[in-house]
């Protein structure tokens, strides 16, 4: 998910409740960052969604 940043990735899953999605930043050597997880209701991930991801990014870098 670049838009969010070059090193965020996203897990899609689909079973029969629906499809999931994980937004996450792993390039760390020891732990994985979960910046958002969702059941997704329409094609295209709803803008809110990958505001709150980025949001959350960002509050995260200015704590460390």
């Amino acid at each position: 998910m670049p838009t969010i940043d070059p090193g965020v990735r996203e897990i899609r899953i689909r079973e029969a409740s629906g499809a999931f999605r994980i937004i996450y930043l792993a390039t760390f050597e020891d732990r994985v960052l979960v910046l958002h997880a969702f059941q997704k209701k329409t094609q295209v991930t709803p803008k809110k969604d990958i505001e709150l991801a980025s949001q959350r990014l960002k509050r995260w870098r200015r704590e460390i």
